[in-house]
């Protein structure tokens, strides 16, 4: 036969007989690289796939008699380039596969749905998505309806929330978000991947008795309230019978607000559940009231004559009870002496740094006195950890290599001795 029919033969031969050796170094490469990180040299696919392709052509030669014949030598010659080819190229895709493959995929990854490209926006080299609530605010089963005007504030709320997250992290978050916006009792989210939201939620329940603490009773008492009082504070109320303190759960005042300053007219109420008689909050005889706008801050009172409900014990409660009034006098929660103590030192030019010991320095080995630390450096060790952290150490606090240390001095200071010990 002519040397093309002969070459045509042997492509021929060469896929029949490479599909084995192919699918061996596609397999040996995917494993060898998805579990060791490590591509099988070129050589050993080589002698690998015309071992194989060896066996498979002799099984052939005995069934055909004519491919033993030494005038087949440029068919056989072109079956082992394609054998070659072949293995060369499905190791290739084997190896590249096995890179790209996760080394750990778990459920919870397969579970997770992300949000589509389509619905993120790039604001200062982040991504943001905004979640718009379509359709209804459903009602919860089991609660009462949703007042009309939650249900609006919902619908028409900028709901703003990082676009990295999982969707089934961002309906948590829209739900803690949408229960602390609205002191929702219940809330329920579903978001697909247009970031489009579905929303049923109920209505608060017991605002008054969720924030009172175990143990404690609320009680009410008129007095005169001072201005800028605020849930959370803490007063003491002084009775004729009782001086008691407690936290102020919910206020009330009838002073009026200053111009401009975002609070209402008639009164100040703060985490109380009374509606004003006074206010401009009514209805037609069906139609739905419209809610006032909520104010930029926390509600506080604007003072004058008022109700206090505190969270008191129960003894002072019940005795707190017997009082027609009180004198309410707010308590300071001070400050933090850590930052007072902070802001002294920056004010007189000293920074704070943590440092370890250097092993082989002039430190390791040796106590903070031995050292002259102080003297050498002109810094100050505040807190020392060896085995466990000391405060203000004294001159015998042993040091070694490792010890982690929080000095304050200068800058300079802190950097000669940052060069020269740790």
């Amino acid at each position: 036969m002519s040397l093309p029919i002969e070459i045509v033969f042997g492509i021929y031969l060469g896929v029949i007989t490479g599909i084995v050796p192919a699918l061996v170094a596609g397999t040996l490469g995917f494993v060898f690289k998805y579990v060791t990180d490590v591509t099988i040299p070129g050589l050993g696919v080589v002698v690998l796939s015309l071992a194989i392709a060896g066996i498979n052509g002799g099984l052939l030669a005995l069934n055909d008699e004519t491919i033993r014949s030494s005038e087949r030598a440029p068919a056989i010659l072109t079956a082992i380039i394609v054998v070659l080819m072949i293995s060369l190229y499905a190791h290739s895709q084997g190896d590249r596969l096995g890179a790209s493959v996760p080394k750990r995929i778990s459920l919870k990854q397969l579970r997770d749905r992300t949000l589509s490209t389509d619905v993120i926006e790039l604001v200062g080299g982040r991504g943001r998505v905004s979640v718009e609530v379509t359709g209804e605010v459903n009602d919860m089963e089991g609660y009462p309806p949703l007042p009309a005007e939650t249900r609006r504030a919902i619908l028409d709320g900028d709901w703003t929330f990082p676009a990295d997250l999982p969707l089934l992290e961002l309906e948590n978050r829209f739900t803690e978000r949408l229960q602390t916006e609205f002191d929702l009792a219940d809330v329920s989210v579903r978001i697909d991947e247009q970031a489009r939201a579905t929303v049923s939620a109920a209505p608060p329940t017991g605002a008054l008795s969720k924030r009172v603490p175990a143990g404690k009773r609320a009680v009410s008492v008129s007095a005169l309230v001072p201005t800028g009082i605020a849930r959370g504070d803490v007063v003491r109320v002084i009775s004729p019978d009782l001086d008691a303190e407690g936290t102020v759960l919910a206020a009330r005042s009838s002073g009026k607000p200053e111009p401009g300053a975002g609070a209402p007219a008639k009164a100040a109420p703060v985490g109380g559940d009374d509606p004003d008689p006074d206010g401009d909050l009514v209805t037609d005889g069906g139609g739905e009231s419209v809610a006032a706008p909520p104010a930029a801050t926390a509600p506080t009172t604007t003072g004058g004559e008022g109700r206090l409900t505190l969270a008191l014990d129960r003894s002072e409660a019940a005795a707190l009870l017997r009082a027609d009034r009180g004198r309410v006098l707010v308590l300071s929660r001070g400050t933090r002496r850590e930052y007072e103590l902070t802001a002294l030192l920056r004010r007189t030019g000293k920074r704070f740094r943590k440092v370890s010991v250097a092993a082989g320095g002039p430190l390791d080995g040796h106590t903070i006195g031995e050292a002259e630390v102080r003297e050498a450096y002109d810094v100050a060790v505040l807190a020392a950890r060896h085995e466990s952290w000391t405060i203000a150490p004294s001159g015998s606090q042993q040091l070694s290599a490792g010890d982690d240390l929080f000095v304050v001095g200068s800058r300079d200071a802190l950097d000669r001795f940052a060069e020269v010990a740790a």
